[in-house]
């Protein structure tokens, strides 16, 4: 299919911890009933550091809302509403936006349709390997012009892509001045979103400070509405149980929460938004060399696991295994792990597919032994650990030698962008909102030249991509769904479990978008 060849630093923390990028909406209905608080602080707690604010960068891009606005926005019910456009029109190899007269830039200068044009070049240049930004934009090479009389930006496609708004509509829009010094955008924010960064420590805290005057934000909202905070502050904290304890005490106003720790915060007048959550994605490397670059071997070795079980620990309880990539609520979402996934005998396919256990037990074929190397992190969820052990005794018990590795998440993203020392590894995702962004991780390039860090290759799921974006919008849900099908099928990557984190607030109410994004403009304090 026709696409450009993307970055090379993008992870799990797209396709394993998918980013999403804008959000939208008002203020939550409070369910607190004391006073409001002007110009106060609000705590947050974030799972790992941001080690560059670049919103086009692969950590940045989670942080970009404080401080970046897109042209439109997606409401927690998934629709689009106004962002620094006012009104748009898309087909599938068109979009024009139409940008409100009254945007500034946080150094003060106008926003002009030939800087968002700009934006928007600068972005998708596959030269420089901007991560966060290439998980956004539509997977087809575009030119934008802009019309700075008429206000408008317009991109035009060289293929169809059907999704054009919520993709090229959803990017962080930068500034002039951070392209005129691109390598300050790495520790400053030249953006024209409600916030702007004040304050940067290696590993954290972070601090925003308020925009006064700002009136552009999702849906009209601005930042004079009362109980928006005047700053955000933004500490490290990777441990789900230490989230939850400073949420108990006061230590910190919001944090997101999963696994078992959510069940302690039940009860203590916290306001809570449930995100769905995928637990456990799964990817395996089939990179040239690699064991798992055998199909056959990769559908033995997922048709020996316990999905219920491996569900079961993934979520700390009672869990269902995962039926798609995504997480529900994802455009096109459906049921088809079930169905699709190789159901034979493990030890008969494995046989079957040349490997013999030896006299001590050890799998190999033409004197190879079967070695897999298993890697996960603790900063992606508490129960991924213990459900990549589960997957490890049960491979050793075939016969397999699992070394299994837990990393830190950058340790993680190293690996498997860098070195691509890994045979499987484990993350946890609300994947994508959309099927589409789920392509480049499936498909294409691997490292430097793009985000296949698995090496998938799968025809199959190729030609009915190809087939999907020619078809506009969720038309084709049908057609992305026969393609993850083929995902499944060739045992390209498993979703684990249907999971729940909870996004918590102490003494403050919000909104959360798709993946459970906060949107800086609903935050409210109280007393």
């Amino acid at each position: 299919m026709p696409r450009r060849t993307p970055s090379a630093a993008r992870s799990l923390t797209a396709a394993a911890l998918a980013l999403a990028t804008a959000g939208c909406g008002g203020a939550a209905p409070s369910s607190t009933s004391t006073p409001l608080v002007e110009h106060g602080t609000v705590r947050i707690a974030a799972s790992s550091e941001t080690p560059s604010f670049d919103p086009y960068s692969t950590f940045g891009a989670g942080q970009a809302r404080f401080s970046y606005d897109s042209l439109v926005n997606l409401a927690p019910d998934g629709t689009v509403v106004s962002g620094l456009a006012s009104s748009w029109q898309a087909s599938t190899t068109t979009a024009t936006f139409t940008l409100r007269p009254d945007v500034t830039c946080s150094d003060g200068t106008p926003l002009t349709a030939s800087a968002v044009a700009r934006a928007l070049t600068y972005a998708s240049d596959p030269a420089k390997q901007l991560a966060g930004a290439q998980t956004v934009l539509p997977n087809v090479p575009f030119t934008a012009s802009a019309d700075d009389r008429a206000g408008t930006v317009s991109a035009t496609t060289t293929a169809p892509f059907p999704f054009l708004t919520r993709s090229l509509g959803l990017l962080p829009i930068v500034c002039p001045a951070g392209f005129d010094d691109p390598r300050s955008l790495g520790r400053a924010t030249r953006g024209t979103g409600p916030y702007v960064l004040t304050r940067y420590s290696p590993g954290g805290p972070y601090e925003f400070t308020v925009r006064e005057g700002y009136t552009w934000g999702p849906a009209g909202a601005t930042t004079a509405a009362p109980g928006l905070p005047a700053r955000i502050v933004l500490s490290v904290v990777p441990q789900a149980a230490t989230a939850a304890n400073l949420l108990l005490t006061g230590g910190i106003d919001i944090a997101s929460v999963n696994g078992p720790d959510r069940a302690r915060l039940t009860g203590h007048g916290l306001t809570a938004e449930d995100v769905a959550t995928v637990v456990g994605l799964t990817f395996f490397n089939q990179r040239p060399g690699r064991p798992l670059a055998d199909p056959a071997l990769r559908r033995a070795l997922v048709s020996a696991l316990d999905r219920q079980g491996l569900a079961n620990v993934a979520v700390g309880g009672t869990g269902h295994p995962a039926g798609d990539f995504g997480a529900e609520g994802a455009v096109c979402h459906a049921d088809l792990a079930a169905a699709n996934l190789p159901a034979r005998d493990a030890a008969e396919a494995l046989r079957a597919a040349g490997w013999a256990r030896g006299p001590d037990g050890r799998l190999a074929r033409d004197g190879r032994p079967l070695r897999l190397r298993l890697i996960t992190s603790p900063d992606l969820g508490p129960t991924l650990p213990p459900a990549a052990e589960l997957m490890a005794r049960t491979w050793t018990s075939l016969g397999a030698d699992v070394k299994l590795v837990t990393e830190s998440l950058p340790a993680l993203v190293n690996v498997m962008y860098q070195t691509g020392d890994f045979d499987v590894v484990v993350g946890t995702t609300p994947g994508f909102a959309l099927p589409v962004g789920f392509i480049p991780f499936f498909s294409g390039p691997t490292p430097a030249q793009g985000l296949n860090f698995a090496g998938v290759t799968n025809p199959e799921y190729d030609a009915l991509v190809a087939q999907a974006l020619r078809e506009p919008d969720t038309e084709g849900c049908g057609t992305w769904n026969r393609a993850a099908a083929a995902l499944f099928r060739s045992a390209d990557a498993l979703p684990i479990a249907d999971g729940r984190s909870t996004v918590y607030g102490r003494s403050t109410t919000f909104t959360t978008t798709f993946g459970g994004q906060l949107v800086p403009t609903s935050i409210r304090l109280h007393r």
